[in-house]
């Protein structure tokens, strides 16, 4: 009896990652894909290198259309394998499965969907064989019953476009307003944010039904409670998004920060370890993680219980370097892990030897051009940890004309309160600090200031 092809869409040979370490895709795909695929009672087929000139031939789109069955190793952002994607999710509402190796981050446009994250040795080939082939065996079982039953889709684009493929000119009317009417509530939202979260809660009731919404609405929306401190109405708004958007990557993330804010540590702690457990550690993850361990260590601090302060203290920097480590270009878990290692009694040492990586992060990001708030806040709170005076004064000139949000201030605020605090009971007294922490101080409060 035959069993259903699998079409499997990855490099070949040793490949760079995003970070520059070597990927044995070879070994990936013989000891990895190929057994998972088989034990799922599958045929894998691999898509070989007979592409003459670059240029996508036949056969290969017969795979990619008529196999019933993918797997898709988005390791690299391989700008084949994106391509052979596309089509895939073009033509398949469901049957296609993404991996990815857990030592990268997958990219913007990809980042929301579900993937599997696999570990790598040192050398480039997969490593915890077993339990990485059960995960992609079972994902290909689950797979094939959802296929059977024919009630779900795996692709963004069946997901997202209602009709697809059967769209006729009456959908590119409504798209039409639709765009119209996106843009004019993107505009009504950039007005509440600025009056405060009473307007914003008012624009959401003249929204409803929120699941009617198209999506870059309702992510606006959401990231508008996010800038009024609205972290309760962001967690019911979450709870009232259409199933494929409220589970996204970002969302999911988005809503840990608003959970922790909103005093659900736990509950954050949990969609967190979810998100990386599904697609391994990320920059932006890891540092929302790191946030609640570091607010846990406060509140520790805060009632005494000195060996729980202590763990919370190590659990937060452990995250936050992890952040670091899955992106470098990404300073912000960067910054906090060093300020943390500055915190502890005593201070980490290791912390002078990551100073300077992190202050170079974030000083390409800067000079890449139209750099952020964050961007500009991270140098400050950098200079202030090297105690280097010019410096911290020239990237507080930058850091207090970057403002948008209130409570962007007062974390920063926040951060170097913490750091002057434990030089001070060091005996290390830095004067000139206390003078930059005044200054966001009264930004933070020229912000909140409500604006008729």
């Amino acid at each position: 009896m035959n069993r259903p092809l699998c079409f499997v869409l990855m490099p070949f040979g040793k490949k760079p990652d995003l970070a520059g370490a070597l990927v044995d895709f070879d070994a990936v795909y013989h000891d990895l894909i190929a057994p998972a695929v088989a034990e799922a009672g599958l045929e894998p087929l691999r898509a070989d290198e007979e592409i003459a000139g670059g240029v996508i031939h036949k056969p290969m789109f017969e795979r990619l259309i008529l196999c019933q069955f993918a797997v898709a190793d988005l390791t690299t952002a391989n700008a084949n394998v994106f391509y052979e994607l596309g089509i895939r999710h073009a033509t398949r509402p469901w049957s296609t499965v993404l991996l990815f190796s857990e030592r990268g981050r997958l990219p913007f446009d990809v980042a929301s969907l579900r993937a599997i994250p696999y570990r790598l040795t040192p050398e480039g080939g997969p490593d915890n064989v077993v339990a990485a082939r059960r995960v992609l065996r079972e994902r290909l079982e689950e797979t094939r019953r959802i296929l059977k039953d024919g009630t779900l889709t795996d692709s963004p684009i069946y997901q997202l476009v209602e009709g697809y493929p059967e769209i006729d000119h009456t959908k590119t009317d409504i798209f039409r307003e639709r765009v119209r009417y996106s843009m004019e509530n993107r505009q009504k939202l950039a007005a509440a944010r600025k009056l405060g979260i009473e307007a914003v809660r008012e624009l959401e009731k003249s929204f409803e039904p929120v699941g009617e919404l198209e999506s870059g609405v309702v992510i606006d929306l959401f990231l508008s409670y996010r800038a009024v401190k609205g972290w309760a109405e962001m967690i019911d708004l979450a709870g009232k998004m259409a199933r494929p958007l409220a589970e996204t990557v970002m969302v999911q993330e988005q809503l840990a920060l608003a959970l922790n804010r909103a005093g659900g540590g736990d509950e954050a702690e949990n969609v967190l370890k979810t998100l990386l457990e599904r697609r391994g550690p990320s920059s932006e993850t890891c540092g929302i993680l790191g946030r609640v361990y570091k607010d846990r260590w406060e509140a520790a601090l805060k009632t005494g219980e000195g060996l729980l302060a202590r763990g919370m203290l190590e659990k937060a920097i452990e995250a936050y370097g992890r952040g670091f480590e899955a992106d470098w270009r990404d300073a912000y878990p960067g910054v906090n892990a060093v300020t943390l290692m500055e915190l502890k009694e005593p201070p980490d040492p290791a912390r002078l030897r990551l100073l300077p990586v992190v202050t170079y992060a974030v000083e390409r990001r800067i000079a890449a051009g139209k750099p952020d708030y964050w961007d500009h806040a991270t140098l400050l709170e950098l200079a202030v940890l090297a105690k280097e005076e010019y410096r911290a004064f020239s990237a507080a000139v930058d850091t207090l004309a970057s403002v948008r949000e209130v409570w962007e201030p007062e974390t920063t605020v926040r951060n170097l309160r913490l750091i002057r605090e434990a030089r001070a009971q060091r005996g290390e007294d830095v004067p000139w600090a206390r003078e930059i922490e005044r200054a966001l101080e009264q930004r933070a409060q020229v912000s909140a200031a409500p604006r008729g």
